[in-house]
Formats: structure tokens, C-alpha cells, sequence
């Protein structure tokens, strides 16, 4: 028996390991001589494409975008003056930073960028953390400017006053 679909053709969703995708497709495949049915994502930043099973989306993370209101508490964790991973030395703070970000939380995914900002003021991050600061930053932008229905530029113009 199929399961219903949480997404159709057209919606945007997040991704945890890759980021924001807009599903182009809904197909049918034989595997092992059952048929199953896959999301087709394009990922907005990398235009790669993806398929995954409906049955397992949930289970890989597929989520919805935030709303509206959760856009303005993604805004108010970049503004808390906190550090969510306090642990040294780099290596420790970047397997935790990596499991926030593949959380697929929205608000963990901000902490990450909000963090990695604050540290990068105080010492150089490794090539590691500056890779995990473009990841955060590329996700929360596209799904405020998504969520908020307003341009990326104007979300990256909004971060950056914000983390000063």
C-alpha cells in the first residue's frame, strides 16, 4: 500500500545534507520487483539532483521550510549573545557543529552560523569550520529568503547586521 506523499511536485524542502531542493518530480521504479515510488530533488544551491524514497523522507530529514514565525526565531538565535558548543579543541567543536547541521533543525543550523561567526572574530577557523560557517550561512539564507518570500541578497544584507 502506498504511503501518502508529504510533498508535491513544485514545493520547496530542506534536505539536511544538502539544503534547501524543490521537488521536480514524483517517479515510480521497480527494485527488486517491488515498485517504490522517489521525491526527484533539485538542490537550489548546486542545482545537483536527487532521488529519495517517499517512504524513507522522513527518515533522511526531509522537511518542510519554516514558517514565517519560525524565519523571526532564526533571527533571534543569531542575535543571542550564547555559544551553543563551548568544547576544544577544534576538532571536538566541529564533529558537534556537523551533527547540528545534519539535524536539519533550522534553529541548530543558525547556532552553527551565529557560533563559527563569533569564534572566526577570535581566531582563525580551520579550513574544516570555514567549510561548516559557508554550509550554515548558505542554508539559512535560502530558507529565510524562502520562508519570507524575499530576496537572498536582502537576507545576507539582514545576517550581516545582524552578526556584527
Amino acid at each position: 500500500m502506498p504511503v501518502a506523499q508529504q510533498f508535491k511536485v513544485g514545493d520547496n524542502a530542506v534536505y539536511p545534507a544538502h539544503g534547501v531542493a524543490q521537488i521536480t518530480g514524483i517517479e515510480s521504479r521497480d527494485i527488486a520487483g517491488q515498485k517504490k515510488e522517489f521525491y526527484i530533488l533539485k538542490i537550489l544551491d548546486t542545482e545537483m539532483k536527487l532521488m529519495i524514497p517517499t517512504d524513507g523522507a522522513k527518515r533522511a530529514g526531509l522537511r518542510g521550510v519554516i514558517s514565517r514565525k519560525d524565519a523571526k526565531k532564526v533571527l533571534d538565535i543569531l542575535k543571542d549573545p550564547e555559544i551553543a558548543v563551548t568544547v576544544q579543541p577544534w576538532n571536538k567543536r566541529y564533529r558537534e557543529y556537523t551533527e547540528m547541521l545534519s539535524s536539519g533543525s533550522a534553529f541548530e543550523v543558525a547556532k552553527v552560523l551565529r557560533d563559527l561567526h563569533r569564534i572566526r572574530e577570535d581566531k582563525e577557523l580551520s579550513f574544516s569550520e570555514r567549510r561548516l560557517l559557508e554550509q550554515a550561512r548558505n542554508l539559512v539564507v535560502t530558507e529565510l529568503a524562502l520562508a519570507r518570500k524575499i530576496s537572498a541578497a536582502k537576507v545576507e544584507k539582514e545576517i550581516a547586521s545582524v552578526l556584527k
